[in-house]
């Protein structure tokens, strides 16, 4: 596959992930071997997440639609002083850019993220930094005995470090970030040319996140909590794999 040829053509459905199996690995082979290729899909992937962020759109508030449709029906009903039809349809009409206004604003107040959503759009956001300021790591090793200790004295705590080589996850590195208004710890591991960032906080006054799985912005998110610590796994990995790479690590 050459960039001239396939390969630009076939980015944007790659980054989607419309392509079929065969012709998936043919570009992720590609992009290992194609630095100028590797740069535009993480550019594409980053403006991916940027227009699908949460302050771009609203979710439409329960009882809404009745809410408008009652105001419009009050705002064409007859008044106490009989008017020719014409000025009535007129009047109605009149209020209608008004009734958009109301509706908008409606949306706007009702869209109230809870504290998960919250921290979810944190991790992704975290992760898309990563990629796109080239700094998946501090400590750059596949070593677990080099990467765990780096951590000491930077952080209040001792985060678990396992390499799941062996598994077909290779170990990258850590490095340091920063979520939920506390320092964590960030592992990256590597599957073919996806990176997984796995983010690492102790539990505090007892409390951890709530597991779980979604996705936000196109990257799939997978949360859980172990031995008092909160754990985050992050990746525009399929899920399917993701799960399973959280299973090794868990094991």
């Amino acid at each position: 596959m050459s960039c001239r040829e396939n390969a630009a053509r076939l980015l944007e459905a790659y980054v989607d992930g419309q392509l079929d199996l065969v012709t998936s690995l043919e570009m992720e082979r590609h992009l290992s071997e194609c630095e100028e290729c590797s740069e535009a899909m993480k550019s594409r992937r980053a403006l991916r997440s940027a227009l699908g962020g949460a302050s771009l759109y609203f979710e439409e508030p329960k009882h809404l639609e009745g809410r408008v449709r009652a105001e419009l029906r009050k705002a064409a009903g007859p008044s106490k002083t009989a008017r020719p039809s014409r000025w009535r349809w007129l009047a109605a009409a009149a209020t209608l850019p008004s009734m958009a206004i109301l509706a908008g604003a409606l949306m706007v107040m009702s869209r109230t993220p809870s504290d998960s959503d919250r921290l979810n759009e944190e991790i992704v956001s975290s992760h898309v930094r990563s990629l796109m300021a080239d700094h998946l790591t501090d400590v750059p090793s596949s070593d677990q005995h080099t990467v765990k200790p780096w951590f000491n004295g930077r952080l209040d705590f001792s985060p678990e470090v396992r390499d799941l080589a062996g598994d077909g996850y290779p170990l990258v590195g850590g490095r340091l970030d920063y979520l939920s208004r506390r320092s964590v710890a960030a592992l990256v591991y590597r599957r073919r040319q996806h990176s997984i960032n796995v983010f690492v906080w102790p539990e505090q006054n007892g409390r951890t996140v709530a597991p779980g799985e979604t996705s936000v912005r196109g990257y799939n998110l997978v949360r859980w909590s172990r031995s008092g610590a909160s754990y985050s796994a992050v990746s525009d990995l399929n899920l399917a794999e993701l799960r399973e790479f959280v299973r090794d690590l868990q094991r």
